[in-house]
């Protein structure tokens, strides 16, 4: 499976908004999406025509306060020099940030918007540079190199920001409420490998040795309910499933009753143990 295949497996997120204009605004200028739907209560954003994130409004949503749901959804961008113009944009309008880091296979950086959805933007380093430790891909928290990083911006581009063509939904990180559950379901269920785990509280899964399609983590969520039906966040993220045997498995899984499962005219819509919503289709 090539790169750019790994790296389509998820998305569109799609997320309950209260203010959808709001948030329009903010993906579109602050994140340099581009608008490809609006009606009066939903929208569709992406690059070059490819829809990467979904909003539906419910101006009576509320925060979810401690519940399992969204820690981050994560664009992956094509170069390290696609990430330093990010960068750059991001400073140049005093855009807050909650962190950035070098995590080995990976360098990011982190914001929030302005519903307090977790928001990463990375660029991968390529697979042969990954290194690997008792058969797990190693992965770490480091200091990023900033100044390297924007070095490789170049001179800006004339006109609005926006995010460069290859762009991709790269992975979504999960709140669980327990960490084995989860990541049973996703391997043995959903037939994801389980890359690395992060401590005692984070494990990282993917499918055909991406370093993470998913990852799922219990920092702020150990024992905590789903989010209530009207709360803003996470609806749901699309999985594509690749593999015609995983496939199979999966709707085996279904009809034997051992996966809830709600049909969709070409997807089905599961939970997690955690009751994050995911839509299941073959990636094939």
């Amino acid at each position: 499976m090539s790169t750019a295949t790994r790296t389509r497996i998820v998305g569109p997120v799609t997320l309950t908004v209260s203010n959808l204009s709001r948030m329009l605004s903010f993906c579109r200028t602050t994140i340099g999406l581009q608008e490809l739907y609006r009606d009066d209560n939903h929208a569709e954003l992406g690059i070059h025509g490819v829809p990467l994130l979904r909003l539906e409004e419910n101006p009576n949503a509320k925060p979810p306060g401690r519940t399992t749901g969204l820690y981050h959804f994560a664009l992956l961008l094509p170069s390290r020099p696609a990430l330093g113009r990010q960068l750059q944009h991001l400073i140049d309008n005093s855009v807050p940030l909650q962190g950035v880091a070098d995590h080995l296979v990976s360098e990011a950086i982190y914001l929030a918007d302005p519903e307090g959805n977790g928001i990463e933007i990375y660029r991968d380093r390529p697979r042969e540079q990954w290194a690997y430790e008792n058969g797990q891909i190693r992965m770490a928290t480091d200091s990023l190199d900033v100044r390297g990083l924007l070095a490789e911006a170049g001179k800006p581009q004339p006109g609005p920001y926006e995010m460069p063509a290859g762009t991709v939904m790269g992975h979504i990180h999960l709140r669980v409420s327990d960490l084995a559950s989860a990541e049973a379901f996703y391997r043995d269920i959903l037939g994801l490998d389980l890359t690395t785990r992060y401590g005692r509280a984070a494990s990282f899964l993917s499918y055909d040795g991406y370093h993470h399609h998913i990852g799922i983590n219990t920092w702020e969520s150990l024992g905590a309910p789903p989010g209530a039906p009207l709360a803003t966040g996470l609806k749901h993220f699309h999985l594509r499933v690749p593999g015609k045997e995983r496939w199979e498995r999966i709707e085996a899984a279904i009809r034997e009753g051992r996966l809830a499962a709600e049909k969709t005219p070409d997807a089905w819509l599961v939970r997690d143990p955690s009751g994050n919503a995911l839509v299941l289709s073959n990636a094939n």
